[in-house]
């Protein structure tokens, strides 16, 4: 998929609704050679989604051996909208907290002295964490309004074949 074409579908509206939330769902093959799938919290930059984890996350060991991933950041209403990611796996060690882990965890919803009290518990626990960076090499957005799965066009357009013979 060519860059200009990913960077269109990012661009949706529907694509920038969903990559505002705060969870993603991140595919990755383990190093027993098994398919993973984990919630994750995320951030999106403008070209890239960060999710961050621990220095001793079994992931990383995965990762570093395979980056390929998958994500998928989807709705629970009714018509679905899904927003399919592909792409390499970047991993990136920080001292303390990164900024992204502290966004990524600022929608949810807390009082202001809850926020503190979470800050502070996160501050002393982690010296450090990873940074997960994934740049989008394949993007598909499927909101059943103007975009369905593959499978469900394929099916739409042998129908109006069909009713067309």
């Amino acid at each position: 998929m060519e860059q200009n074409e990913i960077t269109e579908v990012l661009n949706r509206p529907f694509s920038r609704e969903l990559l505002a939330r705060d969870l993603t769902r991140l595919a990755y093959v383990a190093k027993d050679g098994t398919p993973r799938t984990i919630p994750i919290g995320f951030t999106w930059n403008g070209t890239e989604i960060v999710m961050c984890t621990t220095t001793n996350a079994p992931k990383l060991a995965a990762l570093r051996h395979n980056p390929a991933v998958a994500l998928t950041i989807d709705t629970e209403v009714h018509p679905p909208k899904m927003l399919l990611v592909r792409g390499r796996a970047e991993l990136d060690y920080v001292d303390g907290i990164p900024d992204e882990y502290l966004q990524m965890n600022g929608s949810y919803r807390m009082t202001a002295e809850q926020r503190v009290e979470w800050e502070a518990e996160v501050r002393s626990l982690y010296d450090g964490m990873v940074r997960i960076v994934v740049t989008p090499t394949w993007a598909k957005l499927i909101d059943f309004e103007t975009t369905l799965p593959s499978a469900v066009e394929e099916l739409v357009r042998r129908r109006a074949e069909r009713q067309n013979a």
